[in-house]
């Protein structure tokens, strides 16, 4: 069995690379991560070190079918990966796909999975937390490619308080509309009272 090499070696997709990439996918996908934030901004506000797409934990079978061929490990437990095997379902503690395009290919796609039943998505950090799957859609979606909502990849960056989270937070948020950014506030005040972005919300 071939191992996950070295994990600091990525050749990231490029967002607009992706629709043709899962283009075999039937299910739901979302570009995510700091791109997702950029493509809200209109411009590229930093540089990324890799490419992340949010999937719902019911259609992984579907990212399995369209990456075909591709090396895909499971990040499980966190911080460790492993072989994904071919029609394995993941345990719903396993939240974080990675993707090459062979077992000695630099890493190239992050697979974000979140909880959606019975058609509402489910903050994983704190369930109490939800949103209509529709409305993941952030306004920078296109026919071509969904791209997350702004508020809903800010609350994902806001556990980390990387520089880089900080980076989006402080570029993002003047452009979010008055329900987005009550959204994110409210959300914040459920899963983390206190939190240092809520003085700026």
């Amino acid at each position: 069995m071939a191992g996950v090499g070295d994990l600091r070696v990525w050749d990231p997709i490029g967002p607009d690379e992706l629709p043709e990439v899962l283009a075999g996918m039937s299910g739901r996908w979302w570009l995510a991560g700091g791109w997702a934030l950029d493509r809200h901004l209109g411009r590229q506000s930093r540089e990324h070190e890799d490419t992340d797409v949010l999937i719902l934990r019911h259609q992984q079978g579907a990212l399995q079918d369209a990456l075909g061929g591709w090396d895909l490990h499971a990040a499980d437990p966190p911080g460790r990966l492993r072989p994904w095997g071919t029609g394995e379902v993941l345990p719903v503690e396993v939240h974080d796909i990675w993707c090459r395009r062979t077992t000695t290919a630099p890493w190239s796609l992050q697979v974000m999975i979140d909880d959606a039943p019975d058609g509402t998505w489910r903050y994983r950090r704190e369930p109490r937390i939800t949103l209509p799957v529709d409305d993941l859609d952030g306004p920078a979606s296109t026919d071509a490619m969904r791209v997350l909502a702004p508020e809903v990849q800010l609350l994902q960056k806001s556990k980390g308080l990387r520089p880089k989270d900080q980076s989006d937070f402080a570029a993002v948020v003047p452009t979010l509309e008055p329900e987005r950014r009550a959204w994110l506030a409210e959300a914040l005040r459920v899963a983390s009272p206190g939190h240092p972005w809520l003085d700026a919300l």
